[in-house]
């Protein structure tokens, strides 16, 4: 393995990867709690100097901020991402076109109209909203029977991850929503309610893995909705006052951006992929994605999967085939081999513990697979920015995830520029300290062969 120049870029400490508060106008409507800070993304803009002339790409775009910053700074932006709801928040957090106040009474209208229908079931969205005078008429009996999800939606949930009671009154607004459709503020009071969901209606909780915490009998639905609209409002407010730059998000797989971008030529990327981890990023989202019907059944969660980067064993299939991308590469190899002798030796036998040793070549070859891909698209020149982690998810065995990327992308004909230090932080397996790193390539130009575009990654 050659060793790539590393420095420290920005700070170490544990605040380096929180959002700051100046930065929260469209960040905040809804954020994915592993995306990476704003700052970083206009650290790295600033960085490559690049202005209204340039136009960015996030090949894994995420919810959006990398798009979000470029529209803010008057940079065109282009973001692929896989993930139906991840896209949405995305395309959403670039639109700034509602009319603020125009949002807050459609919303105001609806939230009465949930109440109401509420009410007329003997059921209270506590604490009362202070925006509405109580509705006409007493409380009666509560109903018997609360609304739920087809059998085939709950099954995808987490056990618990929301009480049948706040998921009545949510089913309760959304066909409010859904009965006094505006398409002007659709999107954006959707969003709302996702954020919602995630941040106060249910009961997860979030700290290395999504989980479930001490379920809420009961919890507010209305009101925090409300809330999420008011901050998407009064953000519009001072966004609508910036220039109107383009910002578009492709549903889309990055390992085939050529597919999306035929017709556009990239300045520079800047991404966070997914870390080869063990976190199934779809059932990060998987509470809101299922009650808002963007996943509604196994098959589309499948789907959603099969177009993601293989980076958890949750998420491998039989036809899989992207570690023939990184065929020969012995680093990856002997990391591989180094985990499977692992699991030999302590007895670990589960079907998912005998994956580690696959997915982590299905990792690095549909990342390779990636750059390969991106090659087509870039002008010459362009810089890019990797956002990613060293590992040891799987039984203690380190993988350096930006030294090992560094190495595929010069075999695809990539400079690396340096390898920044992003921050540190502790890992859960060891304790260890693991380094989170910017990974900085250019990409040279010239003409692609059909043998280079074609070929497989194959390191001697």
């Amino acid at each position: 393995m050659s060793q790539h120049r590393k420095s420290d870029y920005t700070s170490k400490g544990s605040n380096s990867n929180r959002l700051f508060a100046e930065d929260r106008l469209a960040h905040n409507w809804y954020r994915f709690v592993l995306s990476f800070p704003a700052h970083l993304v206009r650290n790295y803009l600033q960085k490559f100097r690049l202005d209204q002339d340039a136009i960015v790409l996030d090949p894994f775009c995420g919810t959006g901020t990398t798009l979000v910053e470029c529209k803010k700074l008057g940079i065109p932006s282009i973001g692929l991402e896989a993930h139906p709801f991840a896209h949405f928040a995305s395309d959403v957090k670039t639109d700034w076109t509602p009319d603020p106040e125009a949002l807050k009474e459609h919303a105001e209208k609806i939230a009465v109209l949930a109440r109401k229908k509420l009410n007329s079931q003997g059921i209270e969205d506590t604490p009362p909203l202070p925006l509405f005078s109580k509705p006409e008429g007493t409380f009666g009996k509560r109903i018997t029977e609360l609304r739920g999800l087809p059998r085939e939606k709950a099954k995808l949930l987490l056990s618990e991850s929301i009480s049948p009671l706040p998921l009545h009154k949510v089913l309760v607004l959304l066909e409010c929503l859904e009965q006094n459709h505006d398409s002007r503020y659709c999107n954006h009071e959707l969003l709302a309610l996702g954020k919602a969901l995630v941040c106060s209606i249910s009961n997860l909780k979030f700290g290395p893995e999504v989980g479930v915490g001490k379920p809420k009998p009961d919890s507010p639905v209305v009101l925090p909705w409300l809330d999420a609209v008011e901050t998407i409002a009064k953000d519009l407010q001072s966004l609508q006052k910036l220039n109107n730059t383009a910002a578009k998000a492709y549903k889309a797989d990055a390992r085939s951006a050529s597919q999306v971008l035929s017709d556009v030529k990239i300045d520079a990327v800047i991404t966070s992929p997914p870390y080869p981890n063990e976190k199934d990023y779809s059932r990060t989202m998987r509470l809101e994605s299922v009650i808002l019907g963007f996943i509604n059944n196994s098959n589309e969660l499948r789907k959603l999967k099969k177009g993601l980067i293989r980076s958890n064993t949750r998420g491998v299939y039989k036809k899989d085939d992207d570690d023939k991308w990184i065929a020969g590469n012995k680093e990856v190899e002997q990391i591989a081999e180094r985990i499977e002798a692992r699991r030999i030796e302590l007895g670990k036998t589960s079907g998912f513990e005998r994956q580690y040793h696959k997915v982590t070549k299905l990792y690095f070859g549909g990342m390779a697979r990636h750059l390969a891909e991106l090659r087509t698209v870039l002008r010459p020149g362009a810089r890019m920015a990797y956002v990613v982690g060293d590992q040891a998810s799987y039984l203690r065995v380190m993988i350096r995830t930006g030294q090992l990327l560094a190495d595929i992308a010069e075999c695809l004909g990539y400079k690396v520029k340096n390898i920044d230090l992003f921050r540190t932080r502790l890992a859960t397996a060891t304790g260890e300290k693991l380094r989170e790193e910017v990974l900085l390539l250019q990409w040279p130009g010239g003409e692609i062969t059909p043998k280079e575009k074609g070929a497989y990654l194959v390191k001697n």
